[in-house]
């Protein structure tokens, strides 16, 4: 359970406009909604994991083939903003989630580093010694760009549809409170909380605890690089899920599944050190955020 994450402004969408006047936002008022005014990062987690743990109860009944929602981030990001910044709060996260016109570099690393982590870490687990895959298994690779899609586009099927709540509201209240350094790592580890679920259910792997924290930085510089794209944010974990969890950890059983997770992990850590000593090298932590490719 994510316990009294940071409250620290109302973590609009895109940072640069964090501070633009909203019209209902300076009365905190009473009630629930007042209750949100005061600590909307707080009330976003928990309507985040509330919103999106719901299906655990059927899950142990046998009624539901997943533990938890995957849309539940979306909807309290929904709700928050609306309680907190009204129109044009919500009007800035749709804008996001359909912003397609950012440098081309950026759709290039969204596709690519999935990609490149999953297949690096595939070979090495190879290397290791974990046998070859059976071909039927290596040939459904053509079913990525299919499972990219559905995922892309339906609300809860693998995990594109979390970035509106994370990347696109609660990285920027973070970041203005740790920092363009810290702030990424904060949010992976709530993120990290926010799958509890899928731990318990034996779904995901311990290495992913360490992938979950390594891409949250990784995904907040191809966000910020896209121009606050949420769409693009989007594109990478739809892509990552599509080719390292639908495919590349299809191709292991047993410890090699592991193997493959930790090679996963040392893939994602490897991109988020390079980011973080870049922006630890050029002092940008608290000057704005740091983009992985050139920007427009």
């Amino acid at each position: 359970m994510v316990s009294n994450p940071v409250d620290h402004g109302a973590g609009e969408v895109g940072v640069p406009t964090v501070t633009d006047a909203a019209p209902d936002a300076a009365t905190p008022g009473g009630g629930i909604a007042g209750l949100v005014r005061r600590h909307p990062q707080t009330s976003f987690w928990v309507l985040a994991c509330a919103l999106s743990w719901w299906p655990g109860l059927l899950y142990l009944a046998g009624a539901s083939p997943v533990p938890m929602a995957g849309f539940g981030p979306f909807l309290a990001a929904v709700v928050v903003l609306a309680l907190t910044r009204g129109r044009p709060g919500l009007g800035r996260l749709f804008r996001s989630m359909v912003r397609w016109r950012v440098p081309i570099l950026c759709y290039v690393a969204a596709l690519g580093l999935p990609v490149l982590i999953s297949g690096a870490a595939v070979l090495a687990t190879l290397a290791s010694g974990a046998p070859a895959p059976p071909a039927s298994a290596v040939a459904t690779w053509t079913d990525i760009p299919v499972s990219l899609l559905l995922i892309l586009l339906i609300p809860g099927l693998g995990g594109a549809w979390e970035e509106p709540g994370f990347r696109g509201y609660a990285l920027g209240g973070l970041e203005r409170r740790y920092g363009f350094l810290l702030g990424p790592l904060v949010l992976g580890v709530l993120w990290v909380g926010w799958h509890l679920p899928l731990f318990l259910a034996g779904q995901i792997l311990w290495p992913d605890v360490l992938v979950i924290i390594a891409a949250s930085v990784v995904i907040a510089a191809v966000f910020h690089s896209a121009r606050d794209s949420v769409l693009i944010a989007m594109i990478l974990h739809a892509t990552n899920n599509a080719v390292g969890g639908g495919y590349a950890s299809q191709l292991f059983e047993g410890r090699y599944s592991v193997v493959l997770g930790v090679f996963t992990a040392i893939g994602w850590w490897l991109a988020a050190g390079a980011i973080m000593w870049s922006v630890a090298r050029r002092g940008r932590a608290s000057s704005g955020p740091l983009p992985v490719v050139g920007t427009a």
